[in-house]
C-alpha cells in the first residue's frame, strides 16, 4: 500500500467544509487549509467559541448542517462532531449526496454502525472513516515489508499503548471516569485498526481488564489476546495509568504535541523468516531459509521510511474521494468491523470469555 499526496491536473481546489469545532475539528481545518488540493470552505458548529474560529479562519460559519448544505453546499463535509451524532448527521449527508469523511468511531454502537453501512453500502455514497493512522507513511511502509513477504508467514504481533494520562484529564471531563469511557472504547479502536491493517482481520479476541490503580468505575489498565484469521496470535498491553512511553503517540513523532522517545517501539510483527519493530522500523532476518535457529545471528537493517502527518494525507485523500478519483482507504465497513472488535474486547474482559468477531 503506497500513501502519496496526488495533486490534481485542474486548478480548482476541492471545498470541504468542517463540523464541529472542537480539537479534531480544528486539526481537519487546519489541514484544508495548508492543501494543495483542498480548501476550507465553511465551518459548522452552534457553539459560541465557533464564532472566533470561523472569523480567524475567514471563512462562513453555520449553526447546522442544514443551513450549510442549503446555502452553499461544499464538495465534501469532515464530520467531527460528538460520537452520538455522527449517525444523526451522517444521514443528512448522505441525503444530501455530500461525500463525508466521518469520524471514528463510525457509530457509538455496532448496531447502529451496521445500520449506517447498510445505507452507505445502498446508496454508494463516498464515505472515509477517520482512522487518520491508516494514511501514516510509517504504517504504509511496514505493511509493505510485511505484505511482500520479508518476514515469512505471520506468526504473533505483540503490541503496546501504555500511557499517563493526568488526573485534570478526568477533572475537566468527569463522564471518562464512566462506563462508555476507558481506554478500550477511546483509545483501543485506534489500535486496532492499526492491527488489522498489518496483520488482516481479528477473528477472536480474550482481555483482563483492572481498575485497580485509579478506583474508577471504568478500566484503567487492560491485557488482550487476538487471534488473527491468517492464524497468528496475538497479545496486547493497553493503559492509561502506566508511566510508559511505548504509545503510538510518544514513539511515532507524527503529533508533535506529545514527546516522543525514538528508540521505543510499539508494535512487533514476527514470522518465520523474521521480525520487524514499528515504528522504529528495524528489521531482523535470517540470511537463508534453511539455516534459520535460535543460535544463528539475525541480519539487522533499519527499513526506510518517511514521518508525515497522517492528517494531511488523510485529507488530500478525502479530496480525492469526494472527486471521484480514489475508493476510501478506511471504508464505512471497515470502521464498522474496527468498532465490533473494540466492543468485543470489553464484552470479553467482563465476561472472562473469548469472543468471536469474524
Amino acid at each position: 500500500m503506497k500513501i502519496a499526496m496526488t495533486i490534481p491536473t485542474h486548478t480548482q481546489k476541492t471545498r470541504i467544509a468542517v463540523a464541529g469545532a472542537g480539537y479534531i475539528g480544528q486539526a481537519h481545518m487546519d489541514v484544508a487549509r495548508r492543501s494543495a488540493t483542498c480548501t476550507l470552505a465553511a465551518i459548522v458548529d452552534p457553539a459560541p467559541a465557533a464564532v472566533d474560529i470561523a472569523a480567524k479562519a475567514g471563512v462562513p460559519l453555520y449553526r447546522t448542517l442544514d443551513e450549510l448544505i442549503a446555502k452553499d453546499c461544499p464538495d465534501g463535509i469532515v464530520l467531527a462532531t460528538p460520537n452520538q451524532l455522527h449517525v444523526e448527521h451522517a444521514r443528512v449527508c448522505l441525503a444530501a449526496g455530500v461525500p463525508i469523511l466521518l469520524e471514528k468511531p463510525i457509530a457509538p454502537t455496532v448496531a447502529e454502525a451496521q445500520t449506517l453501512v447498510d445505507e452507505v453500502e445502498r446508496s454508494g455514497a463516498k464515505v472515509l472513516i477517520g482512522h487518520h493512522r491508516a494514511h501514516s507513511p510509517i504504517m504504509a511502509r511496514a505493511k509493505q515489508v510485511i505484505d511482500e513477504g520479508r518476514l515469512g508467514k505471520l506468526v504473533a504481533v505483540m503490541g503496546s499503548a501504555v500511557f499517563f494520562k493526568p488526573e485534570q484529564y478526568y477533572a475537566d471531563a468527569p463522564w471518562r471516569r464512566e462506563p462508555g469511557a476507558g481506554p478500550i472504547l477511546l483509545n483501543m479502536i485506534h489500535e486496532v485498526h492499526n492491527l488489522r491493517m498489518l496483520c488482516g482481520d481479528i477473528v477472536a479476541v480474550q482481555a483482563f481488564a483492572s481498575q485497580a490503580t485509579r478506583g474508577f468505575p471504568v478500566e484503567d489498565t487492560v491485557a488482550i489476546n487476538l487471534r488473527f484469521a491468517s492464524g497468528a496470535l496475538g497479545t496486547f498491553m493497553l493503559s492509561d495509568t502506566a508511566a510508559c512511553p511505548r504509545s503510538w503517540e510518544q514513539t511515532s513523532q507524527e503529533n508533535k504535541a506529545y514527546s516522543t522517545y525514538p528508540d521505543e517501539d510499539c508494535y512487533v510483527i514476527a514470522g518465520t523468516f523474521g521480525s520487524l519493530s514499528v515504528p522504529t522500523m528495524r528489521l531482523k532476518t535470517y540470511a537463508k531459509a534453511e539455516d534459520r535457529s535460535w543460535w544463528k545471528p539475525f541480519e539487522e537493517q533499519i527499513v526506510p521510511m518517511t514521518r508525515d502527518d497522517p492528517l494531511a494525507h488523510q485529507m488530500e485523500h478525502f479530496g480525492c474521494v469526494a472527486r471521484g478519483e480514489a475508493a476510501p482507504i478506511v471504508s464505512a465497513r471497515d470502521g464498522l468491523q474496527n468498532l465490533r472488535i473494540t466492543e468485543a474486547i470489553v464484552e470479553a474482559a467482563h465476561s472472562g470469555g473469548i469472543v468471536e468477531t469474524a
